[in-house]
Protein backbone atom coordinates (compact mmCIF):
# COMPACT_ATOMS: atom_id res chain seq x y z
CA UNK A 1 0.00 0.00 0.00
CA UNK A 2 1.04 3.47 -0.77
CA UNK A 3 2.09 5.61 2.57
CA UNK A 4 -0.05 8.69 1.51
CA UNK A 5 1.91 10.57 4.23
CA UNK A 6 5.51 10.61 2.43
CA UNK A 7 4.37 13.67 -0.15
CA UNK A 8 2.18 16.06 -0.11
CA UNK A 9 -0.95 15.80 -2.33
CA UNK A 10 -0.42 17.93 -5.61
CA UNK A 11 -3.14 20.33 -5.05
CA UNK A 12 -2.94 20.91 -1.31
CA UNK A 13 0.61 22.98 -1.28
CA UNK A 14 2.81 21.87 1.70
CA UNK A 15 -0.22 20.29 3.50
CA UNK A 16 0.01 16.64 4.03
CA UNK A 17 -2.66 14.22 2.50
CA UNK A 18 -3.47 12.85 5.64
CA UNK A 19 -4.90 16.53 7.00
CA UNK A 20 -6.88 16.78 3.65
CA UNK A 21 -8.41 13.50 4.18
CA UNK A 22 -9.00 13.95 7.91
CA UNK A 23 -10.72 17.73 7.38
CA UNK A 24 -12.85 16.22 4.58
CA UNK A 25 -13.80 12.86 6.39
CA UNK A 26 -14.68 14.92 9.60
CA UNK A 27 -17.06 17.09 7.76
CA UNK A 28 -18.96 14.04 6.73
CA UNK A 29 -18.89 12.42 9.62
CA UNK A 30 -20.51 15.69 11.14
CA UNK A 31 -22.90 16.04 8.98
CA UNK A 32 -24.46 12.54 8.33
CA UNK A 33 -24.38 11.91 12.65
CA UNK A 34 -25.91 15.91 12.74
CA UNK A 35 -29.20 14.18 11.22
CA UNK A 36 -29.44 11.71 13.75
CA UNK A 37 -30.38 13.57 16.24
CA UNK A 38 -31.78 17.02 15.11
CA UNK A 39 -34.91 15.51 14.11
CA UNK A 40 -36.09 15.05 17.54
CA UNK A 41 -35.90 18.69 18.51
CA UNK A 42 -37.88 19.63 15.41
CA UNK A 43 -40.65 16.64 16.14
CA UNK A 44 -43.11 18.85 17.40
CA UNK A 45 -43.79 21.99 14.76
CA UNK A 46 -43.33 18.92 12.39
CA UNK A 47 -46.23 16.68 14.20
CA UNK A 48 -47.99 20.02 14.00
CA UNK A 49 -47.47 21.40 10.75
CA UNK A 50 -47.67 18.30 8.73
CA UNK A 51 -50.19 16.64 11.03
CA UNK A 52 -48.65 13.34 11.61
CA UNK A 53 -49.59 10.65 13.39
CA UNK A 54 -47.58 8.67 16.04
CA UNK A 55 -47.11 5.37 13.94
CA UNK A 56 -45.43 8.60 11.17
CA UNK A 57 -43.45 10.17 13.60
CA UNK A 58 -41.99 6.65 15.03
CA UNK A 59 -40.72 5.96 11.04
CA UNK A 60 -39.10 9.57 10.91
CA UNK A 61 -37.18 9.01 14.08
CA UNK A 62 -35.84 5.59 13.66
CA UNK A 63 -36.18 4.75 10.06
CA UNK A 64 -32.80 6.58 9.45
CA UNK A 65 -31.08 4.24 11.58
CA UNK A 66 -33.01 1.25 10.62
CA UNK A 67 -32.03 1.90 7.49
CA UNK A 68 -28.16 3.14 7.95
CA UNK A 69 -27.62 -0.20 10.37
CA UNK A 70 -28.95 -2.43 7.61
CA UNK A 71 -27.28 -1.60 4.33
CA UNK A 72 -23.64 -0.14 6.50
CA UNK A 73 -21.86 -3.37 5.82
CA UNK A 74 -23.06 -4.15 2.59
CA UNK A 75 -21.62 -0.71 1.74
CA UNK A 76 -18.69 -0.81 3.52
CA UNK A 77 -17.90 -4.57 1.39
CA UNK A 78 -18.60 -2.58 -1.88
CA UNK A 79 -15.96 0.24 -0.85
CA UNK A 80 -13.43 -2.72 -0.52
CA UNK A 81 -14.22 -3.97 -4.25
CA UNK A 82 -14.51 -0.46 -6.11
CA UNK A 83 -13.05 2.60 -3.84
CA UNK A 84 -13.37 4.19 -0.89
CA UNK A 85 -13.03 8.08 -1.99
CA UNK A 86 -15.90 7.46 -5.05
CA UNK A 87 -18.38 5.69 -2.84
CA UNK A 88 -17.47 8.55 -0.15
CA UNK A 89 -18.27 11.09 -2.58
CA UNK A 90 -21.39 9.78 -4.21
CA UNK A 91 -22.57 9.47 -0.77
CA UNK A 92 -22.20 13.15 -0.10
CA UNK A 93 -24.16 13.46 -2.91
CA UNK A 94 -26.73 11.65 -2.31
CA UNK A 95 -27.02 12.93 1.69
CA UNK A 96 -27.19 16.44 0.31
CA UNK A 97 -30.14 15.42 -2.29
CA UNK A 98 -32.31 13.82 0.32
CA UNK A 99 -31.64 17.07 2.68
CA UNK A 100 -32.97 19.27 0.04
CA UNK A 101 -36.23 16.95 -0.39
CA UNK A 102 -36.85 16.56 2.74
CA UNK A 103 -36.70 20.36 3.24
CA UNK A 104 -39.71 20.26 0.65
CA UNK A 105 -42.08 18.04 2.23
CA UNK A 106 -45.43 18.53 2.45
CA UNK A 107 -46.69 14.99 3.97
CA UNK A 108 -45.35 12.89 6.69
CA UNK A 109 -45.14 9.38 4.19
CA UNK A 110 -42.91 12.09 2.35
CA UNK A 111 -40.71 13.14 5.22
CA UNK A 112 -40.05 9.63 5.78
CA UNK A 113 -39.13 8.50 2.04
CA UNK A 114 -36.35 11.40 1.48
CA UNK A 115 -34.92 10.61 5.25
CA UNK A 116 -34.07 7.18 3.99
CA UNK A 117 -32.41 8.49 0.86
CA UNK A 118 -30.30 11.07 3.49
CA UNK A 119 -29.68 7.48 5.33
CA UNK A 120 -28.47 5.61 2.59
CA UNK A 121 -25.75 8.30 1.69
CA UNK A 122 -25.02 7.99 5.34
CA UNK A 123 -24.24 5.11 5.06
CA UNK A 124 -22.05 5.69 2.35
CA UNK A 125 -20.09 8.34 4.29
CA UNK A 126 -19.80 6.47 7.46
CA UNK A 127 -19.04 3.22 5.63
CA UNK A 128 -15.94 5.02 4.63
CA UNK A 129 -14.61 7.73 6.70
CA UNK A 130 -12.85 5.63 8.52
CA UNK A 131 -10.85 3.31 5.93
CA UNK A 132 -9.87 6.86 4.32
CA UNK A 133 -8.47 7.87 7.63
CA UNK A 134 -7.34 4.53 8.64
CA UNK A 135 -5.41 4.45 4.55
CA UNK A 136 -4.30 7.60 5.25
CA UNK A 137 -2.63 7.85 9.05
CA UNK A 138 0.04 5.90 9.93
CA UNK A 139 -0.26 3.35 13.05
CA UNK A 140 1.24 5.27 15.20
CA UNK A 141 -0.98 8.54 14.74
CA UNK A 142 -3.95 6.76 13.87
CA UNK A 143 -6.03 6.63 17.69
CA UNK A 144 -5.20 10.57 17.13
CA UNK A 145 -7.01 10.55 13.97
CA UNK A 146 -9.50 8.27 14.61
CA UNK A 147 -10.56 10.12 17.59
CA UNK A 148 -11.40 13.36 15.85
CA UNK A 149 -13.46 11.07 13.63
CA UNK A 150 -15.48 9.49 16.29
CA UNK A 151 -15.62 12.47 18.19
CA UNK A 152 -16.95 14.30 15.08
CA UNK A 153 -19.73 11.19 14.79
CA UNK A 154 -20.98 12.02 18.58
CA UNK A 155 -20.61 15.93 18.62
CA UNK A 156 -22.61 16.08 15.51
CA UNK A 157 -25.39 13.95 17.32
CA UNK A 158 -25.49 16.05 20.18
CA UNK A 159 -24.84 19.28 18.06
CA UNK A 160 -27.67 18.69 16.33
CA UNK A 161 -30.30 19.13 19.61
CA UNK A 162 -28.71 22.22 20.17
CA UNK A 163 -28.57 23.24 16.28
CA UNK A 164 -31.79 21.95 15.34
CA UNK A 165 -33.11 23.89 18.80
CA UNK A 166 -32.00 26.97 17.44
CA UNK A 167 -33.07 26.38 13.85
CA UNK A 168 -36.46 25.34 14.72
CA UNK A 169 -37.13 28.16 17.00
CA UNK A 170 -36.32 30.90 14.53
CA UNK A 171 -36.27 29.68 11.11
CA UNK A 172 -38.71 26.65 11.07
CA UNK A 173 -38.73 23.10 11.26
CA UNK A 174 -37.38 23.11 7.14
CA UNK A 175 -33.89 25.48 7.94
CA UNK A 176 -32.87 21.96 9.65
CA UNK A 177 -32.13 20.41 6.17
CA UNK A 178 -31.46 23.51 4.36
CA UNK A 179 -28.58 23.63 6.19
CA UNK A 180 -26.86 20.47 5.12
CA UNK A 181 -27.51 21.97 1.27
CA UNK A 182 -24.57 24.20 1.47
CA UNK A 183 -21.84 21.92 3.21
CA UNK A 184 -22.93 19.29 1.54
CA UNK A 185 -21.83 21.03 -1.49
CA UNK A 186 -18.37 21.86 -0.38
CA UNK A 187 -18.42 18.63 1.05
CA UNK A 188 -18.76 16.84 -2.75
CA UNK A 189 -16.60 19.30 -4.35
CA UNK A 190 -13.46 19.08 -1.67
CA UNK A 191 -13.82 15.00 -1.71
CA UNK A 192 -13.90 14.72 -5.62
CA UNK A 193 -11.06 17.35 -6.15
CA UNK A 194 -8.92 16.29 -3.19
CA UNK A 195 -9.28 12.92 -2.07
CA UNK A 196 -7.37 10.05 -3.79
CA UNK A 197 -7.54 6.22 -3.55
CA UNK A 198 -4.59 4.87 -1.77
CA UNK A 199 -5.88 2.28 -0.16
CA UNK A 200 -5.81 -1.93 -1.36
CA UNK A 201 -8.58 -2.81 -3.39
CA UNK A 202 -9.34 -6.10 -4.93
CA UNK A 203 -11.29 -6.49 -7.92
CA UNK A 204 -14.20 -9.32 -6.98
CA UNK A 205 -17.85 -10.16 -7.29
CA UNK A 206 -20.39 -8.67 -5.41
CA UNK A 207 -21.92 -11.20 -3.34
CA UNK A 208 -25.90 -10.45 -4.23
CA UNK A 209 -26.95 -13.20 -2.13
CA UNK A 210 -24.87 -12.40 0.80
CA UNK A 211 -25.87 -8.56 0.85
CA UNK A 212 -29.91 -9.13 0.66
CA UNK A 213 -29.74 -11.58 2.92
CA UNK A 214 -28.21 -9.64 5.52
CA UNK A 215 -29.58 -6.59 5.57
CA UNK A 216 -33.44 -7.97 4.87
CA UNK A 217 -32.66 -10.17 7.96
CA UNK A 218 -31.32 -6.85 9.93
CA UNK A 219 -34.08 -4.41 8.75
CA UNK A 220 -36.86 -7.21 9.76
CA UNK A 221 -35.16 -8.29 13.15
CA UNK A 222 -35.18 -4.29 14.15
CA UNK A 223 -38.61 -3.35 12.56
CA UNK A 224 -40.18 -6.40 15.06
CA UNK A 225 -38.22 -5.39 18.07
CA UNK A 226 -38.71 -1.39 17.71
CA UNK A 227 -42.27 -1.48 16.67
CA UNK A 228 -43.04 -4.49 19.03
CA UNK A 229 -42.19 -1.76 21.86
CA UNK A 230 -43.81 1.43 20.22
CA UNK A 231 -46.86 -1.00 19.88
CA UNK A 232 -47.04 0.16 16.50
CA UNK A 233 -47.36 -3.48 14.95
CA UNK A 234 -49.51 -4.95 17.81
CA UNK A 235 -50.15 -8.54 15.85
CA UNK A 236 -48.58 -10.78 18.04
CA UNK A 237 -48.20 -13.30 14.83
CA UNK A 238 -47.19 -10.86 12.45
CA UNK A 239 -44.25 -9.68 15.39
CA UNK A 240 -43.14 -13.09 15.24
CA UNK A 241 -43.09 -14.12 11.35
CA UNK A 242 -41.37 -10.44 11.34
CA UNK A 243 -38.78 -11.39 13.91
CA UNK A 244 -38.15 -14.93 13.29
CA UNK A 245 -38.17 -14.28 9.36
CA UNK A 246 -35.01 -11.98 10.06
CA UNK A 247 -33.66 -14.20 12.20
CA UNK A 248 -33.56 -17.09 10.01
CA UNK A 249 -31.78 -15.23 7.39
CA UNK A 250 -28.89 -13.90 9.93
CA UNK A 251 -28.65 -17.87 10.65
CA UNK A 252 -28.55 -18.45 6.70
CA UNK A 253 -26.02 -15.55 6.13
CA UNK A 254 -23.27 -17.28 7.77
CA UNK A 255 -23.70 -20.38 5.53
CA UNK A 256 -24.22 -18.44 2.37
CA UNK A 257 -20.88 -16.56 2.95
CA UNK A 258 -19.18 -20.18 3.61
CA UNK A 259 -20.37 -22.45 0.78
CA UNK A 260 -22.23 -19.95 -1.94
CA UNK A 261 -20.64 -17.04 -1.67
CA UNK A 262 -16.56 -18.48 -1.31
CA UNK A 263 -14.37 -16.18 -2.98
CA UNK A 264 -16.04 -13.19 -2.51
CA UNK A 265 -18.01 -12.69 0.79
CA UNK A 266 -19.85 -9.64 1.54
CA UNK A 267 -17.80 -10.79 5.00
CA UNK A 268 -14.74 -12.23 6.15
CA UNK A 269 -15.60 -14.32 9.28
CA UNK A 270 -12.37 -15.01 10.51
CA UNK A 271 -12.11 -11.30 11.07
CA UNK A 272 -13.68 -12.37 14.23
CA UNK A 273 -10.92 -14.69 14.87
CA UNK A 274 -9.25 -11.24 15.83
CA UNK A 275 -9.17 -10.66 19.53
CA UNK A 276 -8.82 -6.42 18.98
CA UNK A 277 -11.63 -6.82 16.62
CA UNK A 278 -14.40 -9.01 18.28
CA UNK A 279 -13.52 -7.37 21.70
CA UNK A 280 -13.81 -4.06 20.58
CA UNK A 281 -16.98 -4.32 18.63
CA UNK A 282 -18.93 -6.49 21.15
CA UNK A 283 -17.78 -3.17 23.33
CA UNK A 284 -19.43 -0.70 20.77
CA UNK A 285 -22.55 -2.58 20.34
CA UNK A 286 -22.89 -3.28 24.64
CA UNK A 287 -22.03 0.44 24.55
CA UNK A 288 -24.38 1.45 21.92
CA UNK A 289 -27.30 -0.30 23.63
CA UNK A 290 -26.79 1.34 26.62
CA UNK A 291 -26.48 5.03 25.25
CA UNK A 292 -28.50 4.83 22.45
CA UNK A 293 -31.81 6.09 24.48
CA UNK A 294 -30.16 8.65 26.21
CA UNK A 295 -30.90 11.94 24.52
CA UNK A 296 -34.43 10.90 24.05
CA UNK A 297 -35.41 9.92 27.17
CA UNK A 298 -33.77 13.04 28.43
CA UNK A 299 -35.40 14.82 25.82
CA UNK A 300 -38.64 13.91 27.13
CA UNK A 301 -37.57 14.64 30.58
CA UNK A 302 -37.04 18.04 29.96
CA UNK A 303 -39.85 18.49 28.00
CA UNK A 304 -42.05 17.14 30.38
CA UNK A 305 -44.94 18.80 32.50
CA UNK A 306 -43.12 18.39 34.54
CA UNK A 307 -39.66 20.72 33.54
CA UNK A 308 -41.67 22.16 30.97
CA UNK A 309 -38.57 22.98 28.64
CA UNK A 310 -38.52 24.42 25.49
CA UNK A 311 -36.57 22.46 22.09
CA UNK A 312 -33.67 24.92 22.17
CA UNK A 313 -33.45 24.81 26.25
CA UNK A 314 -33.05 21.30 25.71
CA UNK A 315 -30.48 21.61 23.59
CA UNK A 316 -28.58 24.30 25.34
CA UNK A 317 -28.38 21.48 28.53
CA UNK A 318 -26.51 18.89 25.88
CA UNK A 319 -23.89 21.39 25.78
CA UNK A 320 -21.51 20.07 28.54
CA UNK A 321 -22.35 16.42 26.84
CA UNK A 322 -20.81 18.41 23.55
CA UNK A 323 -17.73 20.07 25.26
CA UNK A 324 -16.20 17.32 27.27
CA UNK A 325 -16.81 14.60 24.34
CA UNK A 326 -14.58 17.44 21.98
CA UNK A 327 -11.52 17.63 24.60
CA UNK A 328 -11.38 14.11 25.71
CA UNK A 329 -12.06 12.59 22.44
CA UNK A 330 -8.57 13.57 20.29
CA UNK A 331 -6.83 13.81 23.63
CA UNK A 332 -7.68 9.81 24.73
CA UNK A 333 -6.95 9.07 20.98
CA UNK A 334 -3.25 10.83 21.17
CA UNK A 335 -2.23 9.27 24.75
CA UNK A 336 -3.54 5.51 23.28
CA UNK A 337 -1.47 6.37 20.38
CA UNK A 338 1.72 6.08 22.65
CA UNK A 339 0.30 3.85 25.78
CA UNK A 340 -2.37 1.77 23.89
CA UNK A 341 -5.89 1.84 23.53
CA UNK A 342 -6.78 -0.63 26.62
CA UNK A 343 -6.66 1.29 29.35
CA UNK A 344 -8.42 4.20 27.80
CA UNK A 345 -11.30 1.89 26.47
CA UNK A 346 -12.29 0.72 29.84
CA UNK A 347 -11.62 4.32 31.83
CA UNK A 348 -14.05 5.31 29.27
CA UNK A 349 -16.78 3.27 29.81
CA UNK A 350 -16.19 2.83 33.85
CA UNK A 351 -16.79 6.73 33.51
CA UNK A 352 -19.82 6.26 31.59
CA UNK A 353 -21.17 3.96 33.49
CA UNK A 354 -21.06 6.19 37.02
CA UNK A 355 -22.98 8.71 34.92
CA UNK A 356 -25.60 6.37 34.06
CA UNK A 357 -25.71 5.49 38.03
CA UNK A 358 -26.35 9.19 38.85
CA UNK A 359 -29.12 9.56 36.47
CA UNK A 360 -31.32 6.79 38.07
CA UNK A 361 -31.57 10.00 40.87
CA UNK A 362 -33.39 12.28 38.71
CA UNK A 363 -36.22 14.06 40.48
CA UNK A 364 -39.48 15.33 38.80
CA UNK A 365 -37.58 18.96 39.15
CA UNK A 366 -34.15 18.74 38.60
CA UNK A 367 -31.56 21.81 38.35
CA UNK A 368 -28.63 22.57 35.75
CA UNK A 369 -26.62 21.31 38.24
CA UNK A 370 -28.05 17.92 39.19
CA UNK A 371 -27.46 17.26 35.54
CA UNK A 372 -24.43 18.85 35.23
CA UNK A 373 -22.08 16.07 36.65
CA UNK A 374 -23.50 13.03 35.08
CA UNK A 375 -23.37 14.82 31.47
CA UNK A 376 -19.72 15.48 32.09
CA UNK A 377 -19.28 11.94 32.86
CA UNK A 378 -21.39 10.60 30.29
CA UNK A 379 -19.28 12.91 27.49
CA UNK A 380 -16.40 12.60 29.13
CA UNK A 381 -16.83 8.54 29.09
CA UNK A 382 -17.59 8.90 25.93
CA UNK A 383 -14.93 10.91 24.31
CA UNK A 384 -12.42 8.75 26.26
CA UNK A 385 -13.39 5.63 25.11
CA UNK A 386 -14.23 5.69 21.61
CA UNK A 387 -11.25 6.56 19.57
CA UNK A 388 -9.08 3.67 21.42
CA UNK A 389 -11.52 1.33 20.62
CA UNK A 390 -12.11 1.75 17.33
CA UNK A 391 -8.09 2.45 16.56
CA UNK A 392 -7.43 -1.10 18.09
CA UNK A 393 -9.80 -2.84 15.27
CA UNK A 394 -8.53 -0.62 12.49
CA UNK A 395 -5.22 -1.36 13.47
CA UNK A 396 -5.94 -5.36 13.65
CA UNK A 397 -7.16 -5.63 10.43
CA UNK A 398 -6.22 -6.77 6.75
CA UNK A 399 -5.93 -3.04 4.73
CA UNK A 400 -7.67 -4.69 1.66
CA UNK A 401 -10.63 -5.51 4.83
CA UNK A 402 -10.81 -1.72 6.38
CA UNK A 403 -13.75 -1.17 4.31
CA UNK A 404 -16.10 -3.66 5.80
CA UNK A 405 -14.23 -3.64 9.35
CA UNK A 406 -14.71 0.13 9.47
CA UNK A 407 -18.59 -0.67 8.95
CA UNK A 408 -19.04 -3.77 10.98
CA UNK A 409 -18.22 -0.84 13.80
CA UNK A 410 -20.63 1.75 12.23
CA UNK A 411 -23.37 -1.23 11.90
CA UNK A 412 -23.40 -2.33 15.39
CA UNK A 413 -23.59 1.48 16.59
CA UNK A 414 -26.39 1.52 14.58
CA UNK A 415 -27.86 -1.78 15.75
CA UNK A 416 -27.42 -0.74 19.52
CA UNK A 417 -29.07 2.12 19.29
CA UNK A 418 -32.27 0.84 17.25
CA UNK A 419 -32.44 -1.85 20.14
CA UNK A 420 -31.76 0.79 22.72
CA UNK A 421 -34.79 2.89 21.93
CA UNK A 422 -36.93 -0.55 21.27
CA UNK A 423 -35.95 -1.50 24.92
CA UNK A 424 -36.53 1.44 26.46
CA UNK A 425 -40.13 1.36 25.45
CA UNK A 426 -40.45 -2.24 26.27
CA UNK A 427 -39.25 -0.87 30.15
CA UNK A 428 -41.95 2.19 29.77
CA UNK A 429 -44.79 -0.26 29.18
CA UNK A 430 -44.00 -2.68 31.97
CA UNK A 431 -44.19 0.83 33.87
CA UNK A 432 -47.40 2.35 32.42
CA UNK A 433 -50.10 0.97 30.52
CA UNK A 434 -49.05 1.26 26.42
CA UNK A 435 -51.87 3.90 25.64
CA UNK A 436 -50.45 5.81 28.18
CA UNK A 437 -47.02 5.62 27.03
CA UNK A 438 -48.04 6.56 23.61
CA UNK A 439 -49.78 9.76 24.86
CA UNK A 440 -46.60 10.56 26.76
CA UNK A 441 -44.35 10.06 23.52
CA UNK A 442 -47.20 11.86 21.29
CA UNK A 443 -47.73 14.82 23.86
CA UNK A 444 -44.23 15.63 25.11
CA UNK A 445 -43.26 16.07 21.27
CA UNK A 446 -46.24 18.22 20.71
CA UNK A 447 -46.37 20.30 24.06
CA UNK A 448 -49.67 20.04 24.10
CA UNK A 449 -51.32 18.26 26.86
CA UNK A 450 -54.67 18.02 26.61
CA UNK A 451 -55.58 14.80 24.64
CA UNK A 452 -52.57 13.37 27.41
CA UNK A 453 -54.88 14.69 30.31
CA UNK A 454 -57.93 12.96 29.05
CA UNK A 455 -55.83 9.70 28.33
CA UNK A 456 -55.10 10.31 32.16
CA UNK A 457 -58.29 10.52 33.05
CA UNK A 458 -59.69 7.59 31.45
CA UNK A 459 -57.06 5.75 33.25
CA UNK A 460 -57.60 6.86 36.31
CA UNK A 461 -54.56 7.91 36.47
CA UNK A 462 -53.38 10.95 39.15
CA UNK A 463 -50.62 13.51 37.94
CA UNK A 464 -48.83 12.00 40.87
CA UNK A 465 -49.00 8.54 40.10
CA UNK A 466 -48.19 9.19 36.33
CA UNK A 467 -45.44 11.23 36.75
CA UNK A 468 -43.91 8.78 39.52
CA UNK A 469 -44.22 5.98 37.13
CA UNK A 470 -42.61 7.51 34.20
CA UNK A 471 -40.00 8.56 36.69
CA UNK A 472 -39.61 5.36 37.94
CA UNK A 473 -39.39 3.78 34.59
CA UNK A 474 -36.28 5.84 33.59
CA UNK A 475 -34.51 5.01 36.56
CA UNK A 476 -35.06 1.61 35.85
CA UNK A 477 -33.78 2.12 32.20
CA UNK A 478 -30.60 4.26 33.24
CA UNK A 479 -29.82 1.40 35.51
CA UNK A 480 -29.68 -1.23 33.57
CA UNK A 481 -27.54 1.12 30.98
CA UNK A 482 -24.91 1.98 33.86
CA UNK A 483 -24.73 -2.68 34.02
CA UNK A 484 -24.20 -3.20 30.15
CA UNK A 485 -21.87 -0.56 29.90
CA UNK A 486 -19.84 -1.74 33.10
CA UNK A 487 -20.00 -5.53 31.24
CA UNK A 488 -18.97 -3.87 28.25
CA UNK A 489 -15.44 -3.33 30.25
CA UNK A 490 -14.58 -6.82 29.69
CA UNK A 491 -14.80 -6.92 25.92
CA UNK A 492 -13.38 -3.56 25.38
CA UNK A 493 -9.78 -4.40 27.81
CA UNK A 494 -9.42 -8.17 26.86
CA UNK A 495 -5.74 -9.28 26.31
CA UNK A 496 -5.59 -8.88 22.66
CA UNK A 497 -7.00 -5.47 22.71
CA UNK A 498 -3.50 -4.11 23.88
CA UNK A 499 -1.01 -1.58 21.68
CA UNK A 500 -0.81 -2.73 18.23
Amino acid sequence: MVDSNSFPHPKSGKIPYKWIALSNTTLGTVLASLDTNIIFIALPVISSDLNISLNTMVWIVIGYSLVTASILLNFGRLSDIFGRTKLYTLGFAIFTLGSALCSFSETGEQLIIFRIIQAIGAAFIFSNSVAILTDAFPVNERGKALGINQVAIMLGSVLGLVLGGFLTSYFGWRSIFWINIPIGVVGIFFSYTNLKEIGSFKREKIDWLGNISFATGLFFILISITFGSFGILSNFNSLILLFFGGFSLMIVFPLIEKYVSSGYPLFDFSLFKIKPFLGGNIAILLNSIARGDFILLISFYLQSEFMHFTPLEVGIYFIPVSITIAIFGPLSGALSDKYGPRFFSGLGLFLSGLGFILLTQLDLKSSFIDLLFPFLLLGTGMGIFSSPNRSSIMNSVPANRRGVSASTGTTLFYIGRSLSIGLSFLVMVSFLPTDQVKEIIYDFENNDLSSYNQAKDKANFSDEIRSTKFLDAIHVIFLVSAIIVFVAIIPATTKGNLKQ
